[in-house]
C-alpha cells in the first residue's frame, strides 16, 4: 500500500497545552486533529486508555523531556482500521514510555502507532480492563525480566504490595511459581488476584527484614521488589538473600545511607527501572511476555469501577482522580 492509499481520520484529542502548577489547575480540551500513519504503524480506533500517575507528573512539570502542546496517555486499547496487510480489523492493546510524554499519546479517539508496538487482546478481557493493563503490568515484568525472572522455590517480597505495580509483581511471581510475600504500611490484606498464597507483613507492626527470616528459614528474599522506595530502602536491603535482587521503581526523598560492605558480601544486585525509557515497540515486547498468562487466565486485568471511566470531555476530572492518588484504576473512554 502506497502512502497515497493510508486512511486520514479526523480524531478528537485530549490537549494540554501548558503545564500546570498541580492537577487542579489543568485546562486539558477537547481539538479535532487530522491523523494518518506511516507505512509501518497502525491508526487505531482506542476503545479505552488509561491514565496512570507519570500522565499527570508529566502534565504539571515534572518531566522536563515532556513536550507542550500534546496529547498524554500511555496505555490503551483499541481495534486497527488501517495499516499494513493483514492488520486491520484486529484487536489490539498496548503502552509506551515515550507516548504521551514526548509524542502525542492515546487520550484521543485514534492513534497512530507502529506496527509492532501492538499486543493481540484476549477476548476474555474488555477493552476497558486491556487498557489498564499497561504500565503497571510493564513496569513489574521490566523489573523481572531485568533481575531474572522468578522462579519456582524462589521467595519475591513485595513493597506496596497493595498497588497496582504491586500487585502485577504478585500476578507476574506466582504465575511463575514463586512465593510472595507482601508489605503492607498499615494493617490489611491483599487486594489483587495471585495464582498461589500471599503472606502479608504489617510494617507499622512488626520489623519487616525479622519477619522476612522467620517466614524463609533465615535465607531472606531472593528478589525484592520495591514499588515506594527509600522509605523501605533499609529493610529491603537487610531482607535480602545471599546473591539477592532488589528492584527500585519509586522514590521520595533521592538520597538513601548504603551499606557497601553488607551489599559486596551479600553479593546484591540492584536493578533500577524507568519505563519512560521503553519505545513503544519496546514496551510491546515486555507486554507479548505476559501474553500467554492473560490468555490462560492465571494473570488477571485489573478491575474496572464503572464510576472510574469517564469521557475526554471529562479528562481533567480523570486527572485530579489520579493525583488525589485513587486506588482505583482510572480509564477514559472515547
Amino acid at each position: 500500500m502506497s502512502p497515497a492509499d493510508t486512511r486520514t481520520v479526523e480524531a478528537r484529542c485530549v490537549r494540554l497545552n501548558a503545564k500546570a502548577e498541580n492537577a487542579a489547575a489543568l485546562a486539558p480540551i477537547v481539538e479535532h486533529h487530522s491523523l494518518t500513519r506511516g507505512p509501518n504503524d497502525l491508526l487505531v480506533e482506542v476503545k479505552a486508555a488509561a491514565v496512570n500517575p507519570s500522565d499527570v507528573k508529566a502534565a504539571t512539570g515534572l518531566m522536563p523531556y515532556a513536550v507542550f502542546p500534546r496529547t498524554p496517555g500511555r496505555d490503551y486499547a483499541g481495534v486497527v482500521i488501517d495499516g499494513p496487510a493483514g492488520t486491520v480489523g484486529h484487536e489490539v492493546f498496548g503502552s509506551s514510555g515515550d507516548l504521551g510524554i514526548r509524542r502525542d499519546g492515546t487520550h484521543a479517539s485514534h492513534l497512530v502507532v507502529e506496527v509492532d508496538a501492538v499486543v493481540e487482546k484476549p477476548g476474555t478481557v474488555s477493552w476497558e480492563e486491556a487498557a489498564g493493563i499497561g504500565v503497571p503490568f510493564v513496569t513489574a515484568m521490566e523489573g523481572f525480566r531485568r533481575a531474572g525472572v522468578p522462579k519456582s522455590g524462589e521467595t519475591v517480597l513485595v513493597f506496596g504490595v497493595n498497588g497496582k505495580v504491586g500487585q502485577a509483581a504478585v500476578q507476574i511471581a506466582t504465575w511463575q511459581g514463586a512465593r510472595v510475600i507482601g508489605v503492607v504500611r498499615k494493617a490489611e490484606a491483599y487486594e489483587g488476584h495471585a495464582s498461589g498464597p500471599i503472606a502479608v507483613i504489617d510494617a507499622s507492626a512488626i520489623d519487616v527484614a525479622t519477619r522476612v527470616r522467620e517466614l524463609t528459614g533465615g535465607k531472606g528474599a531472593d528478589i525484592v521488589f520495591n514499588t515506594v522506595g527509600d522509605p523501605y530502602f533499609q529493610a529491603a536491603h537487610k531482607s535480602l538473600a545471599l546473591r539477592g535482587r532488589q528492584i527500585l521503581i519509586a522514590a521520595i526523598d533521592r538520597i538513601v545511607q548504603f551499606n557497601i560492605l553488607e551489599f559486596y558480601r551479600g553479593q546484591h544486585t540492584y536493578v533500577g527501572i524507568d519505563t519512560l525509557g521503553l519505545s513503544s515497540a519496546a514496551t510491546g515486547a515486555v507486554l507479548r511476555d505476559l501474553g500467554p498468562g492473560f490468555a490462560s487466565g492465571l494473570l488477571k486485568p485489573f478491575p474496572i469501577k464503572a464510576s472510574a471511566i469517564y469521557p475526554l470531555e471529562r479528562a481533567k476530572e480523570a486527572y485530579v482522580a489520579v493525583a488525589g492518588s485513587s486506588r482505583d484504576r482510572v480509564i477514559l473512554k472515547p
